[in-house]
Formats: structure tokens, C-alpha cells, sequence
């Protein structure tokens, strides 16, 4: 049988803004704060499954663990925005408004649904992604 998900998603091009240190596919060398490490294996939580909670929580993707997350997801926006990430182009309600229309998206995750609607819905939020992202470029001051 021939696996037409793959092909699906191989023929989707992706942006041209995707390269360099905005590469989807990313291999980092890091150092680790050794404070930071102590706390991870204190806590018995590997440092990258830390680092990729933080990225799935930032993102509002559609974890699994979602509602159990939003606290976490709200201080991370705090978070952000205390850094001032951004906002030399945008102001920080158009900043949180950016993260409100994320979680949308992520809370739409079909659910107890079959592979075929799953399929679906991947396909149109991956369309639906480069639609906003184009939105909040235009309107980058």
C-alpha cells in the first residue's frame, strides 16, 4: 500500500524565510548552566525534555497534556514578553493576540478522530500557519 501521507507532505514546499538559524530542522550544541543541569537531575527531568516542553508549551501546539498545560503556557507568554521579545515590531497586545490565535489552532486538534480526519486537520493547519505567519509579517512595524 502506498503511504500518500508522505508524499502529501514531501510535496509541500517549505518557506523560503526556513533557512539558516530559522531552519525548522535544527542540531544545536549547547552548554548547559551547570545550575541548570543540577536543578534538571534534582527534578529527574532530562534537560532536552525540558527544553522541548518549554518549545511545545510557547508554541501552543495540540500536546497531549494540553489543558494540564495552560498554566504553564501563560507564564511562558509572561515570560516572553517580560524579555521583551518582539516587541520592537509589535506592541504587546498584538503580541499576546498572536499567542491567543496559536492556541486556537492547537485547541481545534481533532481528537478521538480517525487517521483521515487527523490527516485533514494537519494539512489545513499547516496552511493555516503560513497564513498567519504572512498576516503578522505584513503588519510588522
Amino acid at each position: 500500500m502506498k503511504n500518500t501521507t508522505f508524499q502529501q507532505q514531501a510535496s509541500i514546499p517549505k518557506p523560503r524565510w526556513q533557512t539558516g538559524a530559522y531552519a525548522r530542522h535544527a542540531t544545536y550544541e549547547l552548554i548547559l548552566p551547570e545550575p541548570f543541569l543540577m536543578l534538571c537531575r534534582l527534578m529527574d527531568i532530562p534537560p532536552r525534555n525540558m527544553i522541548i516542553d518549554f518549545m511545545d508549551d510557547l508554541s501552543c501546539g495540540s500536546c497531549w497534556q494540553r489543558e494540564r498545560r495552560d498554566a504553564a503556557r501563560e507564564h511562558l507568554i509572561r515570560y516572553f514578553i517580560a524579555h521583551g521579545y518582539g516587541q520592537q515590531h509589535y506592541t504587546e497586545a498584538e503580541i499576546r493576540e498572536m499567542f491567543s490565535q496559536m492556541d486556537t489552532v492547537g485547541r481545534l486538534f481533532p481528537w478521538g478522530s480517525g487517521i483521515q480526519m487527523i490527516d485533514r486537520y494537519c494539512k489545513w493547519r499547516k496552511k493555516q500557519q503560513r497564513c498567519w505567519f504572512k498576516q503578522w509579517r505584513r503588519r510588522r512595524g
